[in-house]
């Protein structure tokens, strides 16, 4: 609850200073370049800033309360239910409006010119434990009810007909709306365009009272936008592989500093690249948030664009080259699996992955840096209790991580727990990696297969092992474990578990990846469940991880059974 509460203060905090910073003349502008003069001032003199708006996810009326208290802002009435964001919630993550109690606070702020204005919070609450807390981190991380809102005092139909028509002849595309029967108001939502100066994206127009006539005009619009706009950016999905693909081979984040804007010309001249070329390259991952065009011709990194650098403690830069590489490759034969059901990569290249990458010794090296560049996954799970409790054994305690790749994650643990020791079985090639990581004095190395689990350990960890294989393959990977398994040892095993309400997530996204270019799958937590109880090992819990991963718990069934 700590960190929630943290991400969505410093959130509202960053709305609080946006809002006293900005007035209309200045705002309107940033949001719908090419207004001029006479434009912006009839719209000046029609509508007036009043708010910005985001969405949080506090676990009841309390941490709210806490919320608003951290960012100085106080409210004297309850929160009134949301209709529209509500209602754009369940239609984005398919579920009933039933399911989501969202209300809307708004708390007054002084603008810089005196005016007072709001900040409109909208308060998805999320109960500890609940399915809840998936949507609230896709919508953290992609921000779909963050506006600037604009009020029309005199809302007439001519009137809100000449701002939509304002609207949209500056590239704001109609983006929904609806009408609020609590507060008897009328909202229409605009997308801004590509060419927009402000970290907002979508505009609020907000007119008091019943406008539904005007509404149903600006609806369809948008509906009849929304379907091609859509397509186009559905299809042009592999542009944008290529293009972060691109940015990293040519080491053009390395040659960025995080501090200052660098000119185009000068960047191309030390990456060795086409300097249009290049400039058109930035200009497009800066629409995607991955650079910033801080003058004409002057480019600096985001955070998002500093995890293809090579150097990030956090890189993600292997990741870029392999899935805009033998992966890229690879799903362009998707159809073959679909028809078939056999492994697009294998198709293509002859062999399955580990065995093509094991043979090219730079595509080994990138495969297992490329698995390192989820390791946030990984942060949370030194703190487990089973871990936990296995480091406080007087005894002396002994994990092992069972193709655990180059020592990422069980080097995490044992930084974390000084008093416990370790072993990773691998292949051989991973291992002569994995020993300039791990210290040799608590660490031994195992060079073998599944058949080969050391036996008589505490802990034992499959991380990200089991949805390589199919279930007749995942079932014997099991089975090892379970007769090398002590009849108090642990099993935690980390994936990304299939929602079973076809919510958005990361696994979904993979199980295709999987079915592709592997030949494995993910599962749902069920699915597991029941490929453990058929190894003769039980899942006893599980929690959730950074990424959209999970680590399921499990022991024996029966510890005097031989598997």
């Amino acid at each position: 609850m700590i960190t929630t509460l943290s991400d969505d203060a410093s959130r509202l905090r960053a709305a609080v200073d946006f809002i006293t910073g900005q007035d209309s003349e200045t705002l309107l502008p940033l949001l719908l370049p090419g207004l001029d003069g006479p434009e912006l001032r009839s719209l000046v003199e029609r509508c007036r800033f009043a708010h910005a708006a985001l969405l949080v996810f506090p676990d009841g009326p309390g941490t709210l309360t806490e919320m608003l208290a951290a960012c100085g802002l106080t409210v004297d009435r309850p929160p009134q239910p949301s209709v529209v964001v509500r209602e754009r919630l369940a239609l984005r993550h398919h579920r009933t409006v039933d399911d989501l109690d969202v209300g809307i606070l708004r708390p007054s702020v002084t603008g810089r010119d005196g005016e007072r204005r709001m900040v409109e919070v909208f308060a998805l609450t999320v109960p500890p434990g609940s399915d809840l807390e998936e949507i609230a981190a896709l919508e953290r991380a992609a921000h779909h009810e963050a506006h600037v809102a604009f009020e029309v005092p005199a809302p007439d139909p001519l009137v809100l007909r000449g701002l939509c028509a304002l609207f949209a002849g500056c590239g704001a595309v109609p983006d929904g709306g609806g009408y609020n029967p609590h507060e008897n108001g009328t909202v229409f939502y605009f997308a801004t365009s590509h060419a927009a100066k402000s970290a907002y994206r979508r505009i609020e127009l907000y007119a008091p009272g019943d406008h539904r006539d005007q509404l149903a005009g600006h609806l369809d619009e948008s509906r009849a936008r929304q379907p091609a706009e859509t397509m186009l950016r559905l299809l042009t999905g592999a542009w944008t592989t290529q293009a972060l693909t691109a940015f990293a081979q040519l080491g053009v984040a390395e040659a960025l500093p995080a501090d200052r804007a660098v000119e185009v010309d000068a960047l191309a001249r030390a990456v060795g690249a086409d300097a249009d070329s290049l400039a058109v390259l930035l200009r497009y991952l800066a629409m995607l948030g991955v650079v910033v065009e801080e003058a004409p011709g002057y480019f600096r990194p985001t955070g998002v664009g500093t995890l293809l650098r090579a150097d990030d403690p956090d890189s993600m830069r292997a990741l870029a080259l392999m899935y805009g590489g033998p992966f890229y490759q690879s799903f362009g034969a998707l159809a073959h699996t679909v028809r078939t059901g056999q492994v697009a990569f294998e198709h293509l290249f002859g062999d399955n992955h580990f065995d093509h990458f094991a043979r090219d010794p730079h595509l080994a090296e990138l495969f297992d840096r490329s698995m390192a560049a989820s390791r946030r996954m990984f942060e949370p799970l030194p703190a487990h209790p089973v871990l936990a409790a296995a480091a406080r054994d007087p005894r002396g305690a002994t994990v092992v991580d069972i193709a655990g790749g180059t020592g990422e994650l069980l080097g995490r643990i044992l930084a974390a727990h000084p008093r416990l020791n370790a072993v990773l079985l691998e292949r051989p090639h991973v291992v002569e990696a994995a020993r300039l990581r791990l210290d040799a004095d608590r660490c031994a190395f195992v060079v073998g297969d599944f058949a080969d689990v050391p036996p008589g350990a505490d802990v034992y960890l499959l991380s990200r092992v089991l949805h390589d294989w199919d279930d007749e393959r995942c079932l014997e990977i099991l089975r090892h474990c379970a007769r090398a398994m002590p009849a108090d040892a642990d099993l935690l095993v980390v994936e990304r578990l299939l929602p079973t309400d076809n919510s958005p997530s990361l696994a979904t996204a993979w199980d295709l990846h999987m079915r592709c270019n592997v030949g494995g799958r993910e599962r749902t937590a069920h699915h597991y469940a029941r490929l453990l109880d058929e190894a003769g090992l039980t899942l006893v819990g599980r929690a959730p991880l950074p990424l959209d991963g999970h680590v399921l718990h499990a022991r024996r069934t029966d510890p005097s059974a031989e598997h």
